[in-house]
């Protein structure tokens, strides 16, 4: 008994040992972009010599950051928006049919979130060239839809099944109509459900890089294609601007995640009707 407790006991040391070295890691490396961008010639030394808010001065000059934060938030916004429109008629339809294939359908929502997206996105693009779309921020948006909307529906799926259909036939008993069941019945039982679909998938769709990568235009870029611009396109950057524009990027993640946790818990996928 005492040789377990002292197996139990080293095994919480070295898994709390692991867990602070781990954070001590990221919170380095975060600590260290935010340096870099707020210094001035930092090549030696603990700290920078000289720190300035410059680099997000030309940071704000080079990408006009109101105009990349705009379209970042309306592309995410309205693909939350769709993706409802399209998601939950979608996994009502999953949730109360049973069918053969059915197993199969629903892994095939699983494909997008798994398989790379450089494998489908390209014939995307392709695609989204050929109708014009590329370069706009309607294009933007349909592209960002194809990951979104399988994910909003695998979310969905749980919360609509734990609505008895007993509520819906008495509904029906009652003379409502299909559209009036939806909007008085299932729409404010499975508010918790949009609510965690919406929320993760806003937060999701401000981090989707690939596809937009692959159709963005100029005017049509999120926030994060153009970081990833500023590190690896041609041409000479400073170095402490594209980790301003990074802190910016990483400053909006993480208020969209506190945002969302704070009214959405991750482990709370599936409401259930008393």
């Amino acid at each position: 008994m005492i040789a377990v407790r002292n197996k139990l006991k080293i095994s919480n040391a070295l898994f709390m040992i692991v867990i602070v070295l781990f954070v001590f890691i990221v919170l380095g490396i975060l600590l260290t972009v935010v340096l870099n961008s707020f210094s001035k010639g930092w090549y030696s030394g603990l700290l920078p010599k000289v720190f300035t808010a410059e680099w997000y001065k030309y940071a704000g000059q080079e990408h006009k950051i109101p105009r990349l934060i705009g379209v970042t938030f309306l592309v995410a916004i309205a693909d939350v928006l769709i993706g409802l429109l399209i998601s939950f008629p979608a996994a009502y339809a999953l949730a109360r049919a049973e069918f053969k294939g059915k197993a199969l359908l629903l892994s095939l929502f699983l494909l997008p979130m798994i398989v790379p997206p450089m494998a489908y996105g390209i014939p995307l693009a392709m695609l989204c060239y050929k109708f014009h779309l590329a370069g706009r921020v309607i294009g933007t948006i349909v592209v960002n839809l194809v990951p979104i909307v399988p994910f909003m529906i695998l979310v969905l799926m749980p919360f609509i099944e734990q609505v008895g259909t007993n509520l819906e036939s008495a509904a029906k008993m009652l003379g409502a109509k299909r559209g009036t069941i939806f909007a008085k019945v299932l729409i404010p039982l499975t508010t918790p459900g949009l609510l965690t679909a919406g929320i993760l998938s806003l937060v999701k769709s401000i981090s989707l890089f690939d596809l937009t990568y692959l159709i963005a235009g100029e005017n049509s870029q999120t926030i994060v294609v153009a970081l990833f611009t500023d590190a690896y396109a041609a041409g000479a950057r400073p170095p402490q601007a594209t980790d301003a524009l990074a802190v910016i990027y990483f400053a909006i993640a993480m208020t969209c995640l506190l945002v969302s946790l704070r009214f959405v818990s991750p482990t709370q996928m599936v409401f259930k009707v008393k």
